[in-house]
């Protein structure tokens, strides 16, 4: 008996995706199935109506400009601890639209001080701890700490319109979060760099990350981007945006409406 022509295809697709494996190369279509970069979650979200009046940014370091150009009318708030960046700040705001600032400040649930290690390449210094186990010299310095809430306000930008956060502070992403109730009532989107291992110790890993968004009211969207530790090869941060869990993106729990899933088992031979 011949094969059908949907067991041929499948066929021919499973022979095509070996042989770019064989080559050492990944073979997807764009646009579907799971997404695997900021840029393609940003578009996703933008779709189903993500569309925020202000960027929050911490832990800036050279800027997100991904997360920039997906949304370019939005206000950008930049928060960064490390003076170095300051000049790169300037430039980030001043390309921005009005309204825009930055604060040279670490975000954390208390206002004051804290001694931050600021690191040989600056994007892995930390208030939490000293990276482990990479025998990097690290620089003690004392910086000011603010509360975001209180840097929002400070600038203005608490004016009810929705917010997209991203926080990539290497373990202290909580402590970020923890200052900032009131932006969080109104923010859309979190963006998180979590981490897998205790890399800065004293830093949130992900258990810890994902457990305390949920008892606030936030869920998993989307897994993109991460890296593997030299060490061993073994996945070391990964990031995730979060979604309120009584938003609209999670009002329908269903997989697919019938036509939609009708269509997927078709393309399966099924």
């Amino acid at each position: 008996m011949s094969a059908t022509p949907e067991i041929a295809k499948a066929r021919v697709r499973e022979l095509l995706l070996r042989a770019a494996d064989r080559a050492g190369l990944e073979v997807r279509r764009r646009g579907r199935g799971v997404r695997r970069t900021l840029t393609e979650v940003l578009e996703h979200y933008a779709a189903l109506g993500v569309a925020p009046a202000t960027l929050v940014d911490v832990g800036v370091a050279a800027g997100t400009p991904v997360l920039y150009d997906a949304f370019p009318h939005a206000r950008r708030l930049l928060v960064e601890p490390l003076r170095e960046w300051e000049p790169t700040l300037r430039d980030l705001v001043a390309a921005a639209p009005t309204g825009s600032a930055y604060e040279l400040c670490a975000a954390g649930p208390q206002p004051g001080e804290l001694e931050i290690g600021v690191h040989r390449v600056l994007a892995c210094s930390s208030m939490v701890g000293d990276r482990a186990g990479d025998g990097a010299d690290v620089e003690r310095r004392v910086v000011p700490v603010r509360r975001l809430d209180d840097v929002v306000a400070a600038h203005g930008l608490d004016d009810g319109r929705p917010v997209v956060l991203k926080a990539d502070v290497e373990g202290a992403e909580l402590e970020v979060l923890k200052g900032a109730p009131a932006t969080l009532e109104r923010t859309q989107l979190v963006l998180l760099e979590v981490s897998l291992f205790a890399l800065n110790p004293g830093g949130a890993q992900l258990a810890e990350v994902v457990g305390w968004m949920a008892e606030h009211g936030w869920a998993v969207a989307d897994l993109y981007d991460g890296h593997v530790r030299p060490l061993d090869g073994q996945l070391a941060q990964i990031d995730i945006a979060f979604t309120r869990e009584d938003g609209p993106l999670r009002a329908d729990h269903r997989y697919a409406r019938p036509e939609q899933a009708d269509a997927l088992y078709r393309s399966w031979g099924l």
